[in-house]
């Protein structure tokens, strides 16, 4: 990831408009399944129920789990599905990624890996939570700089925070093993910045939406349906919820506000097997 800003042009007052996508879990051959769900034409209705809303939106950011056999060929495909949207796409690497070949193959003119993003009044933070070889996160000392230094580099610009795993526990037991596990720490620590108005995660593959009572007022916290199989909310052992895959939009006002919904893949095309105990 780079740590080098890139910058987008917005009106002074205009709002910011972005769609999360996250966990696609694509393999090398687009015809192979994860737990029932071909994770190929899951991600392409995502992209494609996206695209039938008409929703003008400046930015995709796509929050981990590109691969799910860290396969070249897996983050090239993403690369090649997305251009379809026609948006700059700014992703970050989640537990299942290899960052190595995720930055050689997530190639092509859309495509970027920057850690800040400046567009409008807002400072958007592509945060790295992962630990190699494990499947919980961990936000090292190096991403509390660069939130830090950015910060202080633009102090008038609303921050939006951004990353794979879910800095608080979403009531799963089995899942919450798996959570960034310095999130109290990191919720304590960002909180304390005025210009944090915002969190927003994946990892967890269904929907979340809470707040935070930062030192100087709300830091909404947000997580994101999977483009492919979704993990039943609230269940303490691992379980999978016939909800369809989707993607969250989100407005950034220029005014710190940040107005917010999810939205999935109509009807039941996509139906994950029910008697699976893990993956």
């Amino acid at each position: 990831m780079q740590s080098e800003a890139k910058n987008y042009s917005k009106l002074k007052n205009d709002s910011v408009r972005l769609v999360q996508m996250t966990d696609p879990h694509l393999f090398a051959d687009p015809e192979s399944q994860l737990l029932g769900v071909n994770t190929a034409q899951s991600f392409n209705a995502v992209l494609d129920t996206f695209i039938a809303s008409n929703y003008q939106a400046d930015l995709l950011l796509a929050t981990g789990d590109i691969s799910q056999d860290y396969s070249p060929d897996s983050y090239q495909q993403f690369a090649d599905y997305v251009t379809k949207l026609d948006l700059p796409c700014h992703y970050l690497p989640g537990n299942h990624d290899d960052p190595r070949l995720m930055n050689l193959h997530m190639q092509g003119d859309h495509m970027f890996g920057h850690q800040r993003i400046i567009i409008g009044e807002w400072q958007i933070l592509m945060l790295d939570s992962t630990v190699r070889g494990k499947p919980g996160g961990f936000m090292a000392q190096d991403q509390f700089e660069l939130i830090d230094g950015a910060i202080k580099s633009e102090p008038n610009k609303h921050t939006l925070l951004v990353m794979h795993h879910n800095p608080v526990l979403v009531k799963c037991k089995w899942l919450d093993q798996h959570c960034m596990s310095n999130g109290d720490v990191f919720l304590e620590q960002v909180g304390q910045y005025p210009q944090v108005k915002g969190i927003l995660w994946g990892h967890v593959h269904q929907a979340y939406d809470s707040e935070y009572q930062g030192a100087h007022g709300i830091v909404s916290l947000m997580a994101t349906p999977s483009t492919c199989i979704q993990f039943k909310p609230k269940s303490p052992y691992f379980a999978l919820d016939g909800l369809q895959p989707g993607y969250r939009l989100l407005e950034l006002g220029s005014d710190g506000s940040i107005q917010t919904q999810v939205y999935r893949v109509a009807g039941d095309r996509f139906s994950p097997d029910n008697e699976a105990s893990g993956y």
